[in-house]
């Protein structure tokens, strides 16, 4: 897809027909408001780094406004995004803020491993990938740095606590599996040096059963298990309680044996998950073939996937942002979430995903490619999108005018 400059071309509506919907309006409504933040003058946009800083600095400093009381489960969050921010935009944080930022991240550790999303909170796998992302850009080595004082130990048991027959994980216990908490977890365990074959296996096959028709992935996927358990190895009978339990434990561990067919994903390929879905993948590369010989190796269609992620950049009118779900409005979140997602595929080898290795021509044809931009997403669309549409006039970044 190629974008025009602002004042070149008039940018087509997206098609409609004659019986208009809530859905078809507001898409409606949403080209006409973008519309009206692209300048006609031609003039090139630019990132307003010194109001992102006010606006980040405002809310380290003089604390968070009331509104945000409804995000008290996501402390770790608000701080990891903040601080990321100003370590995309190359600002450095005095040693004062830094350790007050560890001190309160450090106050969210569980007693029982991994952190919760407040002090006394509940452990769960989000705000501790977002603790974890946090003291590894504010924390450091020895005592009151935050790094050494994360319990690994417990950390890892936490992990196997949550861990599903199926391969994934509960996000917190008693709570519902979802892949953005499978990619939390091994992030978070790659970054403290926690990856080990027990604790990954059946993962990646999860992955891929989250992946729908469309070729993005979705939350989760429904596990079936054999009708008839699995043949079980001769049993001593039972002498003692002792062993009656271990008997027990292991007919149920041989009662569940999972089916690979059918895993039905649950719910519509989603952005927000495909990138966890995808990066998940790329960090259970090493573990890979780690599997039993009775399970075959999982596939992810990588062609599919490709499809539906070039298929979520907005049009010209749309200013070239991405859109989450099919038929949704553009938002300036799934600049990451789908946006990132390229340079993974690139990791896997799809030539062409972020434009750092032009194609080859086709063999038996001469001559060079002659399109407008060899990249598999127009990069030019997304940063005019983010630039026009994203940013806010007080500083920071919005989904869209008038969010």
């Amino acid at each position: 897809m190629s974008v025009s400059s602002p004042a070149s071309a008039p940018r087509r509506p997206t098609p409609t027909d004659a019986f208009p919907t809530g859905t078809s309006q507001t898409q409606s409504e949403t080209e006409q408001i973008l519309l009206q933040h692209v300048p006609n003058d031609n003039a090139k946009p630019g990132l307003a780094k010194q109001s992102h800083m006010q606006f980040l600095v405002r809310n380290i400093v003089q604390g968070f406004p009331a509104r945000y009381t409804s995000q008290d489960a996501s402390q770790p969050w608000l701080l990891f995004w903040t601080i990321q921010a100003f370590s995309a935009l190359q600002v450095a944080l005095d040693p004062g803020n830094k350790q007050r930022i560890i001190d309160k991240i450090m106050a969210a550790q569980h007693p029982d491993g991994g952190f919760g999303g407040g002090p006394g909170q509940a452990a769960h796998l989000l705000p501790t990938y977002a603790s974890v992302c946090a003291l590894a850009i504010v924390g450091r080595s020895g005592p009151g740095g935050g790094w050494d004082q994360i319990d690994r130990k417990k950390m890892y048991e936490f992990f196997m606590s949550v861990k599903q027959p199926d391969g994934s994980f509960l996000v917190a216990h008693h709570a519902e599996v979802d892949v953005r908490g499978v990619y939390c977890l091994l992030v978070t365990a790659t970054l403290l040096d926690l990856m080990t074959p027990e604790l990954v296996k059946g993962t990646a096959s999860f992955i891929v059963s989250c992946q729908t028709y469309e070729g993005g992935f979705s939350s989760a996927s429904q596990p079936y298990y054999a009708a008839t358990p699995s043949p079980s190895p001769s049993l001593s009978p039972p002498s003692s309680p002792s062993s009656s339990d271990t008997n027990a434990t292991a007919n149920a561990k041989h009662a569940r044996r999972l089916l690979e067919q059918p895993r039905p994903p649950l719910g519509e390929a989603h952005g927000g998950y495909t990138f966890c879905a995808l990066a998940g993948w790329v960090l259970l590369l090493p573990f890979r073939g780690h599997e039993t010989e009775e399970v075959e190796e999982p596939k992810m269609n990588v062609d599919n996937l490709l499809r539906w992620l070039v298929m979520m950049q907005g049009t010209e009118i749309e200013l070239g942002g991405f859109k989450g779900r099919t038929n949704k409005l553009v938002d300036g979140c799934y600049a990451w979430w789908c946006g990132g997602a390229f340079a993974l595929l690139e990791a896997l080898g799809v030539s062409g995903a972020t434009g750092a290795t032009p194609p080859e021509p086709p063999s038996g044809e001469e001559g060079d490619w002659d399109d407008e931009d060899d990249t598999l997403f127009n990069r030019k669309a997304l940063q005019e999108y983010i630039l026009y549409a994203g940013q806010h006039p007080s500083g920071g970044l919005r989904d869209k005018p008038p969010k």
